[in-house]
């Protein structure tokens, strides 16, 4: 044998030893796409330096002014800034980071840089841009409550960082803005949001600055919000730049500096943000499908994780802004002198019951009971429990009492690590005059808007309101069937509680819905005061009478008694026509409303029966399995996912209104082929089944909450044209019904299921 015949015969048989082998899969956080959707970005949509609900959300921002189509927009061509907060009705401490040979008193009013992507590099805790104007390599990333930045500047250049002080920053205009030199080091200062028509309040963000290297110029005029801060010719050195906030008081923001970050190591916060990501993301691990699929699977996980924020420090101070005048709160704090849970910034739980609701509890019980505890800690500051609370502020966002769905849900799992009888009086409240129920979207200074009066009267909510206009979303028909749901949840909480008295109340209320079915038309349908139906009544006419849908759409909101609603339609087979027609309709324009939320009331994607853009249809492929026809449900729920949850492009995504995870869990819901039509608030709530996208799907279950280790769900034969469950069973006993019980589910075990092209 030759010596070259030999050398080859020894490759081949080390062939399988060396690289040549398949890569292996790589981690979840590696999956995640940043980009989904970013063209249709609005200010607090974007994330890409920040952890899971941190305080901190780091970011470049394209657009600075209103809190839609701001902050990241992928199609702009230049950046105006890095800023640490982009959250609900929330923003501040913008900088940018600049260099000059002379004149920097000119980037004052003229500092926006163009940018390239091709020079961008984006990751879950970690975003890289090239600032063509300045010259600079900007890196950015994040602690908890801590942005890091790192610059390198060109060579022969004077280098520095403007902060932007005053103007508008996304939904906020930045008032009083101030920043004062501690040391050759140290910075600290301020700036105010003013009240937004959402946010009643005014809300400071307190922050300091440090850097790696001394200051060494300062350049400011009166006429001018910003400051820019020296630091001379640093000849391709790197400049490192810590930002620490509070919205309570500078020695706070200073303090969560020193606890979170008293190193310089930027790849190490790095490193430790992504293994943070990582762990989260990791509670689900999938198999098959494409890589196309799976990276949109990850990315939607990432996003139920995002967009609620953090407010409280770390040594559990926190604004309360829930009365008259502000208030620094205190969190109660464990042992160990820690804060035993944080405070939050979030939008509306409107929606919440199909999505985060059901996601958080399965895989994220620990996060969902902080949620819980901190919604309680807003009840005993301001006395109601909220439904959208941002900096400190009740912002009654959208309608109804949509945070009782949250916590039934969590006490019918199990998960009660927080004050089950407060909980209850607050809830109650909410349902009663004067509660949340009371309050239609953003009113703040009256209690006439949500007309719960006339509900509890009447049994409906009158469309016009005859009181008047006192805030937004006044849509009566909705507000009905909204109030009925929610009640029905809150009669389970009764009876779990022994309040048998409430329990029979809200359950004789929860049948208000049938108020407002039209049986003539068959459609759900305004009311006026007189108890007349709206006339002429179009059930495809946006947003008259339904919140932010239409009628057709709204029509099915009765998840807490689908069998009642077919009743009323003329029995299950009719309804199944009635809804397989608008499936059927909706599926011509992909089941949205348009690609954004901005467009849903264009004058053609109004009036689609079925809109997967927006919270209020996002149960309807599920109502299937209440009528009969699981196979169906299987079908338009796969078809759903295709056409409005399979798209990894920055220009489409999520088709609508990703409000703060709300349509990432759902899509991951959908995804894993589970779902909750009540939200999970019956006794022993039920996981009703739809159409796995994975051959296979691990969820590992928090062992502090749940006996079981993991749930493995098993799509045998599965494929893009195998829609329908053909066989399933559990742990190797047969199932013969919709779904799998709670309680068997955490109790961990394999569900298989034998997928197949017929139903």
């Amino acid at each position: 044998m030759t010596s070259n015949r030999f050398l080859l015969f020894v490759l081949l048989a080390l062939f399988p030893l060396f690289g040549f082998q398949s890569k292996p899969e790589p981690e979840p956080v590696d999956q995640v796409y940043p980009l989904l959707d970013a063209a249709n970005s609005r200010w607090f949509y974007f994330s890409s330096a920040t952890r899971p609900f941190g305080m901190v959300n780091l970011s470049p921002d394209h657009e600075l002014d209103g809190a839609w189509n701001s902050g990241y927009r992928y199609d702009a061509d230049s950046i105006k800034g890095f800023s640490h907060i982009h959250a609900w009705q929330l923003s501040g401490v913008s900088v940018m980071p600049v260099s000059y040979t002379a004149s920097p008193e000119d980037l004052l009013s003229d500092y926006y840089s163009p940018y390239s992507h091709d020079r961008e590099t984006i990751r879950a805790g970690y975003h890289r841009v090239y600032l063509d104007r300045f010259q600079v390599d900007a890196e950015l990333t994040a602690t908890h409550r801590v942005g890091l930045h790192r610059y390198r500047f060109p060579s022969g250049k004077q280098s520095g960082v403007l902060f932007h002080l005053g103007g508008m920053l996304g939904p906020s205009a930045m008032v009083e803005g101030r920043l004062k030199k501690l040391d050759d080091h140290t910075l600290q200062g301020s700036v105010t949001n003013e009240p937004t028509s959402r946010r009643p309040h005014p809300i400071t963000v307190h922050f300091q600055v440090a850097f790696d290297r001394p200051i060494s110029g300062w350049v400011e005029q009166s006429d001018s919000p910003h400051i820019i801060v020296g630091f001379g010719e640093l000849d391709g050195e790197a400049l490192q730049m810590k930002v620490s906030i509070s919205y309570t008081h500078p020695d706070n923001a200073r303090e969560n500096m020193e606890k979170e970050l008293s190193h310089w190591d930027f790849d190490r916060v790095e490193q430790d943000t992504r293994a943070l990501w990582n762990e989260l993301l990791s509670r689900i691990q999938v198999e098959g499908n494409t890589e196309t699929q799976r990276r949109r699977f990850y990315t939607d996980l990432w996003k139920a994780l995002q967009g609620r924020r953090t407010i409280s420090d770390v040594n559990g101070a926190y604004p309360d802004h829930t009365g008259d005048t502000f208030r620094i709160g205190q969190l109660p704090l464990d042992e160990a002198g820690n804060p035993r849970f944080r405070h939050f910034n979030s939008d509306s739980f409107w929606g919440a019951q199909w999505t985060i609701g059901v996601l958080w509890s399965l895989v994220y019980p620990d996060i969902a009971e902080e949620f819980a505890n901190s919604f309680l800690q807003y009840y005993r500051d301001g006395g109601l429990i909220p439904r959208g609370p941002s900096g400190g502020n009740y912002t009654y966002v959208m309608t109804g009492a949509s945070s009782t769905p949250f916590f039934v849900s969590l006490y019918q799992k199990g998960i009660r690590g927080f004050d089950v009888e407060t909980a209850y009086e607050g809830l109650k409240k909410n349902h009663l005059p004067g509660g949340m129920m009371s309050k239609s979207g953003y009113e703040h200074r009256t209690a006439l808007g949500g007309n719960v009066e006339d509900y509890i009267d009447m049994g409906y909510v009158p469309y016009p309101n005859p009181r008047g206009r006192f805030g937004g979303h006044e849509q009566g028909a909705g507000q009905t069937l909204e109030y009925s749901f929610q009640d029905w949840t809150l009669a389970q909480l009764a009876k779990a509680l022994s309040k048998e008295a409430d329990a029979q109340l809200f359950l004789a209320r929860s049948q208000n819905y049938k108020n407002v079915f039209d049986p003539a038309s068959g459609w759900m349908r305004p009311k006026n005061m007189q108890g007349q139906w709206m006339d002429p009544y179009d059930p495809y006419d946006y947003g008259k009478g339904f919140v932010e849908a239409n009628g057709a759409q709204f029509t099915w909101f009765v998840p807490h008694d689908l069998p009642g609603l077919a009743e009323l339609m003329g029995g299950k087979e009719k309804a199944v026509e009635k809804l397989q027609q608008q499936f059927l309709e909706a599926e011509k324009l992909g089941f949205t409303s348009g690609t954004s939320h901005a467009v849903e009331t264009h004058p053609e994607y109004r009036r689609i029966p079925v809109n997967y853009g927006n919270q209020p249809s996002m149960q309807m492929a599920y109502v299937f399995n209440y009528l009969d026809r699981p196979d169906l449900t299987q079908y338009w729920s796969r078809k759903v996912l295709e056409r409005a949850f399979s798209a990894l492009s920055p220009h489409l995504g999520y088709n609508g209104d990703e409000d703060q995870g709300l349509m990432g869990s759902l899509a991951v819901l959908m995804k894993l082929g589970l779902f909750q039509m009540n939200a999970g608030t019956e006794e022993n709530p039920l996981y009703e089944l739809g159409s796995p996208i994975f051959d296979k799907a691990v969820i590992r279950l928090h062992p502090d909450y749940y006996p079981g280790k993991t749930v493995t769900i098993w799509a045998e034969n599965n494929g893009p044209d195998r829609y329908y469950i053909q066989r399933k069973s559990f742990n190797g006993k047969p199932e013969t019904g919709i779904g799998i019980r709670h309680q068997d589910l955490v109790n961990g075990g394999v569900l298989r299921l034998q997928m197949s092209e017929m139903p």
